[in-house]
């Protein structure tokens, strides 16, 4: 049932709106949409890209282009309202593009934005004309929210009195996200029988599929196992003491190696802080199921291509001479990884290279950038640095899986470097969040760092 008009809502969407989702649009279901003028020009700016930027402001142009064809016998009918049903059936509002006020109307905004800031905005600046846009519509008596994911511009609109918004569908919450693991307390002879048999009936615990569990006796708290949610059973897992030459080094990562190790869990997560080990035990996995187990053909490796601080501009080379200085972590942790028992051992002590790898196409370095349209079939993909990739570009690169392949997200919520991104909104959380419960997927927070004593005190501190 639509609501009353006069309980319907006007959202004012900024340019980052349709640039984080090109569906943005059908999102407010009976409420009305407005498209300022001015962030159709700012789309026009990112049109050309090649990026998932450009990508959704083509998407949105092209609907817009739709709805505008629906009756052309009927030019500007976006400035009267278009209904948004024939875009999603979801929405049976309208959408309206409209231009900043102008003559005696634009004259008393001016007059309130005064009044607040003690100056009228600079009306060259695009955001400006979007909250004149929105300030008009207010002042004209409709229910305005605003919704931009630009902090600073949400600040500035509630500063003249509008209700504003961020952007949140497809967020999650971050306060309560899934950690893959949970704890039960069973009596001695029930842990003994785990012990025994390596497993026991579920019983009623109420737990996810491949959720792991730290399992503690009743009597005594210090006598634990760690087990997995296999099917109606608990079983005790069953990793090998060295992965690699790498040894787990507390309960968490145990739980990881278990769920990388596991051809059947086609996905998984790797959640964590500085130094918790996620990209170490995803490539240890990886190296030991390709070159070990030859379950797989190759090992791909990609990360996002986002620079910490300013970036170091253009580099010259092929696109491999490229990657390299962005894939650094990833070599620094392969090198450490071929060097073999003793990390302090010189890579030569290992008959396997970086080099010897790519050569014989048993690792592949690929940017994302040219991930879209491929697939790829029996390899185990490791995408580093998961945490700065959109939702939208977390299930286009999940989507190119083929025929046997493994796919694995690391990444820390906490240092995100995307603007538009935060810790509930970003591809990886949204990803561990939407897809637990599913056979195919496991997930792991890793919380303490094992990387070194000072790496710790600087994830606990800093």
């Amino acid at each position: 049932m639509s609501q009353p008009e006069d309980k319907i809502k006007t959202f004012v969407l900024d340019t980052n709106v349709l640039l984080h989702s090109s569906s943005s649009m059908e999102s407010f279901r009976e409420n009305d949409v407005v498209i300022p003028m001015a962030v159709i020009e700012e789309l026009d700016k990112f049109k050309k890209n090649s990026d998932e930027l450009g990508r959704n402001a083509r998407a949105v142009i092209r609907n817009l282009d739709r709805l505008r064809q629906i009756d052309p016998e009927t030019p500007g009918r976006l400035a009267r309202g278009v209904p948004l049903k024939h875009l999603s059936g979801a929405a049976t509002g309208k959408l309206y593009v409209v231009t900043a006020p102008v003559g005696t109307t634009a004259g008393e905004v001016a007059r309130r934005v005064n009044s607040v800031f003690g100056s009228e905005l600079d009306q060259s600046s695009p955001d400006n004309r979007i909250l004149r846009v929105a300030c008009d519509l207010r002042d004209r008596g409709r229910s305005v929210v605003f919704i931009s994911k630009d902090i600073n511009l949400r600040l500035k609109a509630d500063a003249l009195g509008l209700k504003v918004m961020d952007f949140e569908r497809g967020k999650v919450d971050e306060t309560s996200l899934y950690t893959g693991f949970t704890t039960w307390q069973l009596a001695p002879e029930e842990l003994e029988k785990i012990f025994r048999d390596k497993e026991i009936p579920l019983a009623g615990r109420d737990m996810l599929p491949n959720e792991c569990a730290v399992l503690t006796s009743s009597d005594n708290p210090k006598h634990t196992a760690l087990a997995r949610r296999r099917g109606d059973m608990l079983r005790l897992l069953r990793i090998p003491e060295t992965v690699w030459n790498i040894s787990p080094r507390n309960k968490e990562q145990r739980m990881a190696f278990e769920l990388l190790l596991d051809p059947d869990i086609k996905l998984v997560t790797l959640v964590g802080g500085a130094g918790t080990g996620k990209t170490l035990l995803a490539l240890a996995a990886a190296l030991h199921l390709v070159l070990n187990e030859n379950r797989y053909e190759r090992i791909l490796v990609s990360r996002p291509i986002i620079p910490l601080g300013n970036d170091i501009g253009y580099l010259p080379g092929s696109k491999d001479s490229k990657l390299s200085s962005w894939m650094q972590p990833i070599f620094d942790n392969l090198e450490l990884l071929l060097g073999g028992e003793n990390e302090r051992k010189p890579k030569s002590s290992s008959h396997y290279s970086v080099e010897g790898l790519m050569a014989a196409h048993k690792l592949e370095l690929e940017a994302l950038t040219y991930i879209r349209g491929r697939s790829i079939p029996r390899q185990i993909v490791i995408v580093d640095e998961a945490q700065n990739l959109t939702p939208h570009e977390v299930k286009t690169i999940i989507s190119r899986c083929g025929d046997d392949t493994k796919m694995v997200l690391t990444g820390d919520p906490a240092q995100i470097d995307n603007p538009y991104l935060d810790a509930s909104s970003n591809g990886l959380s949204v990803a561990a969040e939407r897809m637990k419960g599913q056979d195919i997927f496991g997930h792991v927070t890793l919380a303490k760092s094992e990387r070194g004593t000072l790496a710790a005190l600087a994830a606990r501190l800093l």
